[in-house]
């Protein structure tokens, strides 16, 4: 029980973490931002100068430059989930006579989340150079909201295309620029976005693969072992039925980091799937991570020439066509000779 409620808290703030901040990502002057911030204040008084500098750096170094910290981590974590899902749980699955493919299934999940992890990594997300400004200008249209004709990228000297962001990280202009991933050390562009998605979807489906099987084994050794329908007796000597929590711990007792790794890979499928559905309605209405924000924090940037003062400017997105040609364009940029034709 007491295992049982620690890790319903846990799992329970963790969520209510993640979605704060999905909520508060995209506003301005949020509620989480003037508290993040106010506790620096706060922090900066007691945390020695030396030791914010470091820290600072430390930040700037992870965040802000490219680093393979991140794609180090996430290759370490896969190698622990599968080391013990082998070592353990495919054994044990393996002597209970589980179906092969049942078995085999998150290995075949994992190869294809590692191909579309090397492709999206190692792919061109769209660079905008002098040599293609020029063309990626005529793809997309700007909506004079968020995107004004004629801005040059103070960084790269060329004239930025709608749609495109210059990323601090990679110090370059990324056409339909949609977020810079720490995890595949990589922009998210034009070029690769269909190929994240993919990435997403496998990771997830690999998560879920990894948490199904082990839950099946967990199961099949409570049914095993007739604990399901039996009783045990409290210190007191009274003797109660067999309840959930009573099951969890016994669970816990007997196989501790197979049950811990189930508690982890659901928590990651629940998060990943939720990232996942994000992504994916972002690709079915034709917007960007970059577009989202800052439609959303969106407060009233300066007037266009054209239009009066007294009316304050409408976001509006005007690239959707239809979900299955949003879909379509994910997988397939548009060029500026297909643009032409239509």
């Amino acid at each position: 029980m007491d295992f049982l409620t620690l890790f319903l808290i846990y799992l329970c703030f963790v969520l209510a973490v993640t979605a704060l901040l999905c909520l508060c990502s995209g506003r301005k002057e949020s509620f989480l931002t003037r508290s993040v911030n106010r506790a620096s204040q706060v922090l900066s008084l007691v945390i020695p100068a030396q030791l914010q500098r470091v820290t600072h750096r430390a930040l700037h170094r992870l965040f802000h430059t490219r680093s393979c910290l991140f794609v180090v981590l996430h290759i370490a974590l896969q190698a622990a989930v599968f080391g013990e899902y082998t070592w353990e749980v495919f054994v044990y699955c393996w002597e209970l006579q589980f179906h092969v493919l049942l078995l085999l299934l998150p290995y075949l999940l994992l190869a294809g989340n590692m191909g579309c992890f090397l492709l999206c990594s190692r792919a061109n997300p769209g660079i905008v150079t002098k040599s293609n400004a020029a063309s990626l200008v005529k793809v997309y249209a700007y909506d004079g909201v968020l995107f004004q004709r004629g801005l040059v990228c103070p960084t790269c000297t060329v004239e930025k295309p709608a749609r495109s962001k210059h990323c601090s990280v990679c110090r370059t202009c990324v056409h339909r620029f949609d977020h810079h991933c720490v995890w595949v050390n990589n922009c998210i562009g034009a070029s690769n976005t269909g190929m994240f998605l993919l990435y997403l979807l496998s990771l997830t489906a690999t998560a879920g693969a990894v948490a199904a099987v082990t839950a099946a084994f967990l199961i099949q050794v409570l049914l095993l072992s007739n604990i399901m329908h039996g009783t045990y007796l409290d210190a007191q000597g009274q003797e109660h039925a067999v309840e959930i929590p009573f099951l969890v711990q016994h669970l816990f007792l007997t196989f501790p980091r197979i049950v811990f790794m189930l508690g982890f890979v659901i928590l990651l499928t629940l998060v990943l799937g939720g990232y996942f559905s994000f992504s994916l309605y972002l690709a079915l209405t034709n917007q960007t991570t970059n577009e989202w924000c800052k439609s959303r924090r969106f407060g009233g940037p300066p007037h266009l020439p054209s239009q009066p003062h007294d009316r304050p400017l409408i976001y509006r997105n005007i690239y959707s066509k239809g979900i299955w040609r949003n879909l379509k364009e994910i997988f397939n940029p548009p060029t500026v000779l297909e643009r032409k034709k239509k």
